[in-house]
């Protein structure tokens, strides 16, 4: 993924009013993010915990999700692997929640999957980032094919909530 600016972020929401993109965290260490290992930018909003954001460069332009995650307890979080990048965390998977994009998302639709809780998914498919004992499957993929599956299911998502 190419470095972003915030400006660009900014700019990239497609469930989010321009107001509430005026005033939603955007991390300040853009320059330092590794972006040569990112599909996609994902953080979460350190004053607001339930909050979190991704921005995937889709057909040569970035897009940028408002996500609210469950917050953690019983129930809530999903024993079993992220949806975008197969790997399995031991606390569980939080379900992310996007409104839809447009008049769907003001009627209050959304769309919601399994999906890494430090939105790093990214760095656990390249090994970058450990997501301890069992975390990443025995696979006879190569790691630029995980790394086609994790894009592939982010668009998906992407699309699900542009739709």
């Amino acid at each position: 993924m190419k470095p972003l600016t915030e400006r660009e972020i900014r700019s990239a929401f497609v469930n989010c009013t321009k107001g509430q993109t005026k005033s939603l965290y955007v991390p300040r260490d853009l320059a330092d993010r590794p972006w040569g290992d990112l599909d996609y930018l994902g953080w979460r909003d350190p004053q607001a915990p339930d909050r979190g954001y991704l921005v995937a460069e889709l057909d040569g332009h970035p897009r940028a999700l408002a996500l609210r995650c469950s917050s953690p307890g019983p129930g809530r979080l999903r024993r079993g692997m992220c949806s975008m990048c197969l790997t399995t965390h031991g606390g569980g998977v939080p379900l992310m929640v996007a409104p839809k994009a447009g008049k769907a998302g003001q009627q209050g639709n959304t769309v919601g999957t399994y999906i890494c809780g430090d939105l790093a998914c990214s760095l656990y498919v390249r090994g970058k980032k450990d997501a301890g004992v069992g975390g990443r499957l025995q696979e006879s993929l190569t790691v630029e094919e995980k790394i086609q599956r994790t894009v592939a299911n982010i668009a998906a998502f992407v699309a699900r909530v542009t739709a």
